[in-house]
């Protein structure tokens, strides 16, 4: 990554548990203390999503802490928050979410020249059997690279 960039949290669970088709960067509105939470790396992707409401994205179940040093005026740490996105990308994301199958997930929460953003991809589902030949094929990588090194 670039100069500038700063990743606060990713979505292992996600990579491992869908195919990721296509991958749009979009930022987040956010309040005062969720910003100085994030910037203290205070957030989980583990079971978040998004989906389109009224013509705008939202992500769901994405985790903010609250602020240590918050007062009263802290935020809820699970709100729903809106992305910042193009109209006619959430409507064409919105589209493709709507076949079955495919959900869109946050991969990736960063700081990009002081602004946060989150990485958002649409993924289809993968089966039992996709997730056990996708960890067979890293093993067999880490043997052969193991093997190698010997030599």
């Amino acid at each position: 990554m670039s100069e500038g960039i700063k990743i606060i949290t990713t979505n292992r669970k996600a990579r491992h548990d869908y195919h990721i088709d296509d991958t749009l960067e979009a930022g987040v509105v956010l309040t005062g203390t969720e910003v100085k939470s994030l910037r203290d790396g205070k957030a989980n992707l583990q079971d978040a999503y998004c989906s389109v409401q009224d013509g705008e994205m939202i992500m769901f179940n994405c985790h903010i802490s609250p602020y240590s040093h918050g007062n009263q005026m802290n935020h809820d740490p699970i709100r729903p928050r809106k992305l910042l996105m193009h109209r006619r990308e959430i409507e064409k994301w919105g589209d493709a979410a709507q076949q079955k199958g495919y959900t869109i997930v946050p991969l990736k929460l960063y700081l990009k020249n002081g602004y946060v953003k989150v990485e958002v991809g649409l993924a289809r589902g993968k089966k039992l059997y996709d997730k056990r030949t996708d960890i067979a094929e890293r093993e067999s990588k880490r043997r052969l690279e193991r093997v190698m090194r010997q030599y």
